[in-house]
């Protein structure tokens, strides 16, 4: 069971510290003046939007702008936080993991859900955006399965003296 906990762990770091980089400097480009992103980053999210095909992204619609205000506000701090939970074993990055998990599921049930729908997504476009998918699910169940992080002996010995 270790080993497991470990790979999930190191799939929540690794995806939550995409979601602590994209979301602030790509996604959040959708949703804040232009002005205040350089211009190599606004030309990055157009090459990406070029390159992999990605029409959301090129015009997002309403529903993604809201996500990616969601993304900014609520899943961008929980994704730093999880980070810092899962490399410090605190106890309490089980539930910034089970939270992380669930918006991004949420979000990744919205996205592709209008890509299969319009018909417009390419093979390539949805390979790019599946291991969010399975991310959120990791990180799901790291979080309902809370046992990859053991108490510190600091906590226990908070314990015997109360």
């Amino acid at each position: 069971m270790g080993v497991l906990s470990a790979v999930a762990d190191a799939v929540v770091v690794l995806f939550s510290l995409t979601i602590a980089m994209a979301a602030p400097l790509i996604g959040a480009q959708s949703v804040l003046p232009p002005h205040l992103y350089p211009a190599p980053l606004r030309d990055f999210k157009r090459w990406y939007a070029a390159e992999f095909d990605d029409y959301l992204m090129a015009q997002p619609p309403a529903f993604l702008r809201g996500i990616f205000w969601l993304e900014i506000a609520f899943l961008w701090p929980l994704s730093v936080v999880t980070i810092y939970g899962v490399l410090a074993r605190r106890r309490w990055a089980a539930t910034t993991s089970l939270m992380a998990g669930v918006s991004t599921l949420t979000s990744m049930s919205a996205i592709p859900g209008e890509m299969l729908g319009s018909g417009r997504a390419t093979p390539r476009l949805l390979q790019l955006y599946a291991p969010y998918v399975v991310f959120a699910v990791i990180a799901i169940l790291r979080g309902l399965c809370s046992c990859s992080a053991p108490p510190s002996p600091a906590s226990s010995a908070r314990k015997k003296r109360v």
